[in-house]
């Protein structure tokens, strides 16, 4: 069995989905700890419910990003793990953090990489720009996390059709759906092949 943190910002459906996997044995890990930038995000209510240790980092906890940085390794020392997983995390990762988990830190997007993908591309704005396109699919992919936004190796992606009476929050419903399935079947595979 696998040891895993997690690092959430908003409602969390990414970050319970996983959770729930990993209650039934399908995940074949455990969550460690959860990351937020948040306080009162979904997500940290989730982790207190299932007695998950939550840590509040942010701009407003360490406005110094020396201190900010350190805060985030401080957790990864207390808390070993083999694998991170980003459930809807809004800030970029520091390099310092991807070079102590180099290769090990996972990311859902809502979209099919490389399109729709980097700065600016996230939440209710992908599906914004895809629909905007005119494209025929979209769809998550899971990722490998690099200094780079969303530009790390693609490790899976489902295609979700985008129908030509979407609006974008129907197809981030859609999308979502094929988020929770997926999400969790690729942290699985990925640390099996560690």
């Amino acid at each position: 069995m696998f040891k895993f943190g997690a690092f959430a910002s908003g409602g969390g459906s990414n970050f319970r989905s996983l959770l729930s996997h990993a209650e039934d044995g399908t995940l074949e890990g455990s969550c460690e700890f959860l990351i937020v930038n948040n306080a009162d995000c979904g997500a940290a209510q989730s982790a207190k419910e299932h007695g998950i240790p939550v840590y509040h980092i942010s701009s407003k906890t360490h406005p110094n990003e020396a201190d900010y940085e350190q805060a985030l390794l401080n957790v990864l020392e207390e808390h070993p793990v083999d694998l991170v997983a980003l459930c809807g995390y809004m800030k970029k990762i520091p390099d310092s953090f991807l070079d102590k988990m180099k290769d090990r830190v996972l990311n859902v997007h809502p979209a099919l990489l490389p399109k729709y993908g980097g700065k600016g591309f996230y939440g209710i704005r992908v599906h914004q720009a895809v629909i905007a396109a005119g494209e025929k699919e979209s769809g998550p992919t899971i990722h490998l996390v690099t200094s780079e936004i969303d530009s790390g190796r693609t490790l899976a992606q489902t295609k979700v059709p985008v129908l030509e009476t979407d609006s974008p929050e129907d197809l981030a419903a859609r999308v979502l759906v094929q988020e929770h399935a997926l999400f969790w079947k690729t942290l699985r595979d990925y640390a099996r092949s560690l």
